[in-house]
């Protein structure tokens, strides 16, 4: 029997077209919204939502592990690419049962902010030594059962990563990364698409880790899969200016040419960072009509750069958000740090207004991730709604607009979260994780026990 549930909002905003409206009662079967009605008093069974409710957020980017770099990687000086040895004495430590436990404390911190859709850019997937476990798939299984845990949906980006840079093999910890090729990469995402086939909570997308960590002949296959699947298709792109030079010098194009060339620019393809970019990059990203997924504080972070956000727009390209190393989880920091980034590189305000910002945070990205019907507050939406109170130190007498939420809130603000129908956080605690930062302290303080 499908469950049915009733919540009476404060104030709701239900979508950029039609704004923000007073008294919204949701009704819900399952998980989808049956109704929205807007004005009149809370229905008796109700269960009410004080502050404003969004559509649940999408997190378009994350990788799960990184969350355990969180405080280690901010001491002295360096650059993205020290930060990068960082990172893999963590991969190095990693299995797959440490893994779920550290993505489910992770997702669960995600789920606490408003997060519904995890994108996780994923490619840590074999044994230490690089040989595959018994089953090829365990890290990727261990994430998606660790989503399932906490009450979100994982689209699992499941990475092709085969060289340490152009013409140079995986070396030490990147041998865990590799399939060996494409097309044994695709083998194995096979294998695992299948299995979670009709799933509704799970999209199995592929990605290509970036062009240093994929040949180019290597790139076709990997597309062709995406395509083939109809799956969304995610790649790091011109993240760093080192990037493009070694691309350049390779093969005399600039990495979007590149991928273009091989067929991994269109309208399910997400280039995540895209900071670098020449005018003719962002021509072709547009013509693509692909999705760019910013990262502002993992990109400020790693000193990466400001990217050209509003000229990325101009060429018909749509602007997602994503935590990256999730050295940060705050979507609503994410969404104004887009317009602020770009009010530092411009001298202009005003480039980004709150409500498209809401909308990159929600249905846009949710639409990259493979989860159509999702990120608005409709009839026949997924349920998903985010209750953020507009009367804390933050958000009193900001006028409990669109405009609280992307420019005053934070992720302390979420009291209430619904996922798919259910209620998954109510009054600030998870409903099956109450103590997620003593969760968080266990997974990341032994995964470091010994080092």
């Amino acid at each position: 029997m499908t469950a049915t549930a009733t919540y009476w909002c404060e104030r709701a905003w239900l979508d950029a077209g039609r704004g923000v409206a007073d008294a919204v009662t949701v009704t819900v079967e399952g998980d989808r919204i049956t109704a929205v009605d807007v004005g009149g008093p809370a229905p008796a069974d109700a269960i009410r939502l004080a502050g404003l409710t969004i559509p649940g957020l999408a997190n378009c980017h994350s990788h799960a592990f990184h969350r355990a770099l969180r405080g280690r990687t901010q001491r002295g000086t360096g650059s993205f690419w020290t930060w990068r040895d960082q990172m893999y004495k963590a991969a190095e430590r990693l299995d797959p049962d440490s893994y779920h436990a550290l993505a489910r404390a992770t997702y669960a911190e995600m789920a606490l902010a408003g997060i519904t859709s995890v994108g996780e850019f994923h490619y840590l997937h074999h044994d230490r030594d690089g040989r595959p476990y018994s089953d090829g798939n365990a890290f990727g299984e261990a994430l998606i059962a660790a989503a399932r845990d906490v009450g979100i949906r994982i689209a699992l980006l499941d990475t092709c990563y085969l060289a340490a840079g152009f013409d140079r093999a995986p070396e030490g910890v990147q041998r865990r990364f590799s399939d060996g090729d494409a097309d044994r990469w695709a083998g194995r995402v096979e294998a695992l698409a299948a299995v979670h086939a009709g799933s509704d909570d799970v999209v199995v997308g592929a990605a290509i880790h970036s062009v240093r960590a994929v040949p180019a002949d290597q790139m076709g296959p990997v597309a062709k899969w995406a395509h083939r699947h109809r799956a969304p298709l995610h790649v790091h792109l011109s993240e760093q200016p080192a990037e493009n030079t070694d691309c350049l010098a390779a093969h005399g194009r600039t990495p979007t040419a590149l991928l273009d060339e091989h067929g991994a620019l269109g309208p399910m393809t997400s280039a995540v960072h895209a900071t670098h970019l020449t005018n003719d990059d962002i021509a072709r990203l547009g013509s693509a009509r692909a999705y760019a997924c910013f990262c502002p504080t993992t990109e400020r972070d790693l000193a990466d750069g400001i990217g050209p956000s509003t000229a990325l727009r101009d060429a018909g390209v749509t602007l997602t958000l994503g935590s990256d190393s999730d050295a940060v989880i705050d979507p609503y920091e994410e969404m104004r740090a887009l317009e602020l980034n770009e009010r530092l590189a411009s001298q202009r305000r005003g480039s980004w207004s709150a409500a498209a910002l809401l909308g990159a945070g929600t249905v846009d990205g949710h639409r990259s991730l493979g989860f159509e019907a999702a990120g608005v507050i409709a009839v026949g939406a997924r349920a998903d709604l985010v209750a953020v109170a507009t009367d804390s130190v933050r958000t009193a007498a900001t006028g409990a607009d669109v405009e609280s939420i992307v420019f005053a809130a934070t992720a302390a603000d979420v009291t209430d979260v619904v996922s798919g129908g259910v209620r998954i956080v109510a009054d600030r605690t998870h409903h099956t994780i109450p103590d997620v930062a003593g969760e968080l302290a266990a997974a990341i303080d032994t995964l470091w026990e010994d080092a």
